[in-house]
């Protein structure tokens, strides 16, 4: 595990090379942690993965049997379909703006104008895998971002 950790701030390193490197988690509310399951038993089909279901705003960077480096895009008022991030993920925030997640149905996971701050830039972020969800960028900036996700974890 800490050899992935390694590889994932590697890449941002890499990508950011000014960033400093310290680790935060992004702010949660009512979203409870999904249980770590191995690719073939991701419950979701793979429609739904952020490449596939909203190519518009998720580019593919890299990839190989260990990462999946994906760079997000949303612009203000934009709505990003509905998708899944299946593996777990170190993000790297370039430019961060208030945002809406929401499950399928509409209902609100995350709002992040009732969080108490706003996740620093360049700093790593761990991120757990999504299920489905949209995006709704509800600030006045762009949100821009990259993220690692970690296939070797179970």
């Amino acid at each position: 595990m800490l050899q992935i950790w390694y590889i994932a701030i590697w890449y941002i390193a890499e990508l950011q090379p000014d960033a400093v490197l310290s680790c935060v988690t992004m702010p949660t509310a009512k979203q409870q942690p999904l249980p770590r399951t191995p690719r073939s038993s991701w419950p979701w089909p793979d429609s739904l993965d952020a490449l596939t279901a909203a190519p518009d705003h998720h580019t593919l960077l890299l990839e190989n049997e260990h990462v999946r480096v994906i760079r997000t895009r949303i612009l203000p008022g934009q709505i990003v379909p509905v998708h899944t991030h299946r593996w777990p993920a170190v993000l790297s925030l370039s430019s961060w703006s208030d945002f809406v997640r929401r499950d399928p149905q509409g209902n609100v996971l995350l709002d992040t104008r009732t969080t108490s701050e706003a996740p620093r830039l360049n700093t790593p972020i761990w991120l757990e895998p999504l299920p489905p969800h949209s995006v709704e960028n509800v600030g006045n900036a762009e949100i821009n971002n990259v993220q690692v996700e970690i296939k070797g974890i179970p």
